[in-house]
This record gives structure tokens, C-alpha cells and sequence, in this order.
């Protein structure tokens, strides 16, 4: 019945949190022969690929105008593109007109 209490009342270490870098163990002699982690090299860098999704998001949206004012509507496509469409538009949405 001691053994029971003493095992109960031993602390248990937490166990080890897990984190993406590994951690050498000091005890273990390090060794040549293993193979080395692969690296992942990344061809496009993150700040590239923000500028490419916005590009690509106003590519869509002027698409998508083009595609709305000329089929959907009966306007000329290269007329969505100028700022006279747009703050005849405005003036309409204003109660100007």
C-alpha cells in the first residue's frame, strides 16, 4: 500500500511542448549519418504573392464590370472604364438627376 501512496504523490513532469524547431539533446552524441531535414525554398516570396492576389483581384473586378455593363447591360465595354460612366452613376445615386 506504500508503494501506491508514493506513486501517487510522485510529481509527473509536464509533458514536453511541441514546437516546429527540433531540439538537440545534450546527452546524445551528434552523428553524421542521419539525414538532414529537408528545407522548403520558396520560389515565390510571401510579398510577391500578396502583390499577385491583388493583381489578380482587380483583374476580376474589371472582368466582372466589363461582363455586367456589356452583356448583362446595353452599354459598350471600354465605356465601364471611363469616369464618365461612373459619376453620371453617382450624380443618379445622389438624386442630382
Amino acid at each position: 500500500m506504500t508503494n501506491d501512496f508514493e506513486t501517487q504523490t510522485e510529481q509527473k513532469e509536464p509533458a514536453a511542448k511541441k514546437t516546429r524547431r527540433r531540439v538537440k539533446n545534450v546527452s546524445e552524441p551528434t552523428t553524421t549519418d542521419q539525414p538532414v531535414g529537408k528545407v522548403r525554398l520558396r520560389l515565390i516570396p510571401i510579398w510577391l504573392r500578396i502583390i499577385i492576389v491583388i493583381l489578380l483581384f482587380l483583374v476580376a473586378v474589371i472582368l466582372g464590370l466589363v461582363i455586367g455593363y456589356s452583356v448583362l447591360g446595353d452599354g459598350a465595354a471600354s465605356d465601364v472604364l471611363k469616369w464618365e460612366t461612373w459619376q453620371h452613376l453617382l450624380d443618379i445615386i445622389n438624386g442630382k438627376e
